[in-house]
């Protein structure tokens, strides 16, 4: 059992670019449909939510683009790597969503994907707004800066 436990913590996917190209609002956890082979796929930690994006189609919430390879020992019955995936809110959270992301520059963009305690699949998403230029120009300066002040510390 413990067993089980130690590959369900291992699984922690970020999605880093999304910090650097969006000012990040609000956050949500939700919970993924998924099929068989995904789950699985995703305990080994083969996910890439790097060019991945949330988008409403009717009331539904959709993560696309986010690319869960095909589980190694799946048969024909293997999933499809790239496909649209529900994604499960509250119906409270999800009004509140599309209302704001009708708004002027607000998106939705996955941050993290983790495996919880019960063997779910969660995925955190959060309500962003896309940064300019110069805000990512001090992205850079603030993260160069830590990286000399640890440099620092250690010398």
């Amino acid at each position: 059992m413990s067993d089980n436990k130690n590959t369900q913590s291992k699984v922690n996917i970020k999605n880093k670019k999304a910090y650097f190209e969006y000012s990040i609002l609000e956050k949500y956890t939700a919970g993924i449909q998924l099929l068989g082979t995904e789950i699985k796929a995703i305990r080994q930690s083969k996910v890439n939510i790097n060019d991945a994006f949330c988008a409403f189609i009717g009331d539904v919430l959709y993560v696309r683009n986010m690319h869960i390879a095909e589980y190694s020992h799946g048969s024909f019955y293997n999933h499809e790597a790239k496909r649209d995936r529900v994604l499960l809110l509250q119906k409270k959270e999800l009004k509140k969503l599309q209302a704001k992301t009708k708004e002027k520059g607000l998106t939705i963009v996955p941050l993290y994907m983790f495996v919880n305690e019960r063997g779910f699949a969660k995925i955190e998403i959060a309500l962003a707004q896309g940064k300019k230029e110069f805000d990512k120009r001090d992205s850079i300066k603030e993260r160069d800066a830590k990286v000399e002040m640890g440099r620092a510390r250690k010398v």
